[in-house]
């Protein structure tokens, strides 16, 4: 299967900080055993995917979980599991905000699902290459694509040196790097001027506890 087939397989449920960064926008930096990623965080595009984030990253949450899923030519994927492949234990899935329109370029950064549209909790990835067939094309399940809340500022260097890692497969999961590539940790050097502040408007309304980031599909390589 090629990336365009990628679409209906559904992707998986994943430099130094700059001195002075200007943006309205939140910003993070993610410190991983690689060297540092510095991201901008939507609030303004992309509210609900960034509160969400944002409060994971408040929550300590991402502290050693790993990239545990890595594509040369495609994206780097993590957030959701520790050294051992276990999933950690989410809040309930945030509704899909792809409809933003926001493209899957190189450096932009997504939350990772299952194949159910609003099943994204705290698992992202970070495209390494255009990939403009994870964008939202219609209300279809098949076509609402990936949503985009963020984008790095510094570290493309540390993104790029993950996704050279040699990888195979651990159990069920593929793509795995053979040298854990671990989220030291996660912390919010700026909080921007429109992010939202109460987090549980990141919610998805009626949404259920069920931690959906254990739940395995198994796309093709692009």
């Amino acid at each position: 299967m090629n990336k365009w087939g990628l679409v209906s397989a559904v992707l998986l449920v994943g430099g130094c900080y700059m001195t002075e960064v200007v943006a309205e926008n939140s910003v993070v930096q993610l410190t991983t055993n690689k060297g540092d990623i510095v991201l901008e965080i939507f609030d303004d595009k992309a509210p609900l995917s960034a509160n969400n984030f944002l409060s994971y990253v408040s929550d300590g949450f991402y502290s050693d979980t790993i990239f545990h899923r890595v594509i040369s030519n495609f994206m780097i994927q993590g957030g959701g599991m520790d050294e051992s492949l276990q999933p950690k234990k989410t809040r309930p899935p945030i509704k899909n905000e792809a409809i933003n329109r926001i493209s899957n370029t190189r450096g932009t950064v997504a939350m990772a699902r299952t194949y159910v549209v609003d099943s994204a909790t705290a698992q992202f990835f970070v495209n390494v290459v255009d990939n403009p067939f994870l964008d939202f094309k219609s209300e279809n399940p098949d076509g609402y694509g990936y949503a985009v809340f963020g984008k790095v500022i510094d570290g493309m260097d540390t993104v790029d040196a993950i996704r050279t890692s040699k990888t195979g497969s651990v159990g069920v999961y593929n793509d795995v790097p053979i040298e854990p590539i671990v989220i030291v940790k996660a912390t919010i050097i700026k909080r921007g001027t429109q992010a939202p502040k109460v987090e549980t408007d990141v919610l998805l309304d009626g949404a259920n506890s069920a931690d959906v980031s254990s739940q395995k599909t198994a796309p093709a390589n692009p």
